[in-house]
């Protein structure tokens, strides 16, 4: 008896240690030739021990060849499925085992669930969690924790915080699950008045739900909570691994803390190319140009390959100083390593970045050679064309999208009526906008409304512009009142000029700029009382327009130039050739209209 009973504990601890088919087929056979199957080693356990190795079909051949079934045997068949990630055959394997009438346990309904998450099945995953409420599982921690995960997952947070309020015990898993996934759903802020509720119970939190807080900083660009969380991290000594340090870079970055962020990269004792990439993303979409691609460099003599990100962010530093050369690097580069006639992403970055730089043709080249064309990529090369005002090219290339069968989105019309603005394409702006409600049912949003009140100001045809705003289903935001002053500006438009500037006042912008064009609009008025009033209001809070500058690329050095600079050591050889351009154009008739110059902000200048 004991012999056997050593017998029977060693082949257990073999079939767990099995890492292959034929070795668990061996002690299969050993167990039923020594007759300790039946009734010592259960077929559970030969079904797990099959699955682990990935042979689920020897696993479903043994499960059928049984003569009984019990919940054991069908739970490990469902986990074996799972494993091998086949949702489908785990609900099937489900329903069938309630076919047959076999009473699940809590096991059946946390992988059934969980298969239906995977699959994106809430139908039946709901069908499931009714049928657990039923068994007396409506309060098991485990499917209900999996209940909060298909809900979530499938962008059902309400139905989600139903189930977690009535869970009578709620560990860290549930927690997490419904941090994560208010933070998943856009509400940042209910994300973390939950964290504090778990606070309050007791509960401890884990790696997930910091990195869930983490993103919820992120996105509601909270520095004083992102500066707490991390301070609370380092306080609990949590584990810096590589994910959590690249995530609190993309926190600060998020929050307008690059200096932050960069000091947290450069103390990583392991990096990997998501770090690289997203701190070389964050410079480009600061407008730190120069960084971004220093750091670009600098990732590659490191032993990292640029991944997508990376390079896009580069090709968008190299748009916003308009460096064509570290361009065609990059563009090299990817044609070196990706297969950049596929890659719709990397193309649409290429076209932006080659328009931006000037180089239409360019841009328009990629364009043509492309065979499959996304949404995107059509909105990009219609904002290409519009940006180097050329409308009539943007709209022929919108035709052309639509005889294709791609149906435009918000974006699309965006791009297109500000491609209508640059050009002053009047009646064509109106006429697509019109029909962007009309036929294709898209409510306009600010954007649009923007572009076409910035068309129909630069026209002259500000009362209009000014019916438009008065239509406006939305409220009017800064930009609007902008866009309509501008044009006021223009054409001395001074009444209704007057409407906007007090309305763009009365939102109370932070960008010195605006209060500029606001000052000049007054200044033009000759109501110098009001320039006096945002001359004074713009020093008290320490506002001030930096100058406008121009920055041009030679031989692979960027040169600026702003008014009045003398600094530049080729200063008097410039000057020479303007003055050449100068009275070349008087030649050709040209008058300089100075009506238009503006008048500074700055007393001194």
């Amino acid at each position: 008896m004991l012999l056997q009973k050593w017998f029977l504990k060693d082949l257990k601890h073999f079939l767990s240690a099995c890492k292959h088919s034929l070795s668990i087929s061996k002690i299969h056979a050993i167990a039923i030739t020594s007759g300790t199957f039946s009734n010592r080693i259960s077929a559970a356990q030969l079904i797990t021990s099959y699955s682990r190795t990935g042979n689920t079909h020897l696993a479903h051949q043994l499960f059928d060849s049984l003569p009984q079934r019990g919940v054991d045997s069908w739970n490990a068949m469902l986990i074996g499925y799972s494993r091998v990630n086949d949702p489908v055959k785990v609900i099937n394997t489900y329903k069938s085992m309630r076919f047959e009438g076999v009473k699940p346990d809590s096991s059946t309904f946390t992988v059934a669930i969980k298969a239906c998450t995977s699959s994106m099945d809430l139908e039946s995953g709901e069908e499931i969690w009714k049928e657990a409420v039923e068994f007396g599982y409506g309060d098991d921690i485990f499917v209900g924790s999996s209940v909060l995960n298909l809900y979530t997952k499938c962008g059902k947070i309400d139905e989600a915080m139903s189930v977690f309020e009535k869970m009578s015990r709620r560990d860290v898993v549930s927690w997490s699950t419904m941090i994560t996934g208010f933070v998943k759903s856009g509400r940042a802020k209910e994300a973390i008045d939950l964290y504090r509720k778990m606070q309050k119970e007791g509960l401890k939190d884990d790696g997930v739900v910091i990195l869930a807080l983490i993103q919820a900083c992120v996105n509601i660009e909270d520095l004083r909570m992102a500066k707490y969380l991390h301070a609370y991290m380092i306080r609990r000594s949590f584990r810096m691994d590589v994910v959590m340090q690249t995530s609190l870079i993309d926190m600060y970055i998020n929050n307008g803390k690059l200096d932050v962020a960069c000091t947290i990269f450069r103390n990583m004792g392991c990096r990997n190319v998501v770090s690289w990439s997203t701190l070389i993303s964050g410079y480009a979409k600061n407008e730190f140009a120069k960084n971004a691609l220093e750091l670009l460099i600098e990732m590659q003599s490191c032993g990292f390959e640029p991944d997508v990100v990376s390079l896009v962010s580069g090709l968008l530093a190299c748009s916003q100083v308009a460096l064509p050369l570290s361009g065609r690097e990059i563009h090299g580069y990817i044609i070196r390593r990706f297969d950049a006639g596929r890659d719709q992403v990397l193309c649409t970055a290429l076209i932006d970045m080659y328009a931006k730089c000037g180089l239409l043709g360019r841009a328009n080249l990629i364009y043509e050679k492309l065979s499959c064309k996304d949404i995107i990529l059509w909105n990009t090369i219609i904002s290409s064309y519009g940006i180097h005002g050329e409308g009539k090219r943007a709209l022929s290339i919108f035709r052309r999208m639509i005889e294709m069968g791609i149906k435009p989105d918000h974006a699309t019309f965006a791009s297109l009526l500000s491609a209508m603005s640059h050009s002053g394409l009047v009646d064509e702006g109106q006429y697509w906008f019109d029909v962007m409600i009309r036929e294709y049912e898209i409510q306009p949003m600010e954007k649009h409304y923007i572009s076409l009140i910035d068309l129909l100001s630069r026209a002259g045809r500000v009362e209009k512009a000014w019916n438009v705003i008065g239509s406006m289903e939305c409220e009017p935001g800064i930009a609007v009142w902008v866009a309509l002053l501008s044009g006021c500006i223009i054409h001395k438009k001074l009444s209704i000029g007057e409407l906007a500037a007090n309305k763009v006042l009365e939102l109370k912008p932070n960008c010195p700029g605006i209060y500029a064009l606001v000052s000049n609009f007054f200044a033009t008025a000759k109501k110098w009382d009001k320039v006096a009033i945002i001359r004074k209001a713009m020093r008290i809070e320490g506002m001030k327009k930096s100058p406008g500058f121009s920055v041009v690329e030679v031989n692979g050095k960027l040169h600026a130039f702003v008014v009045e600079d003398r600094g530049h050591p080729q200063y008097r050889d410039i000057l020479v050739i303007l003055e050449t351009i100068e009275r070349e154009m008087s030649g050709l008739g040209y008058v300089p209209r100075t009506e238009y110059v503006l008048h500074d902000v700055e007393e001194s200048q």
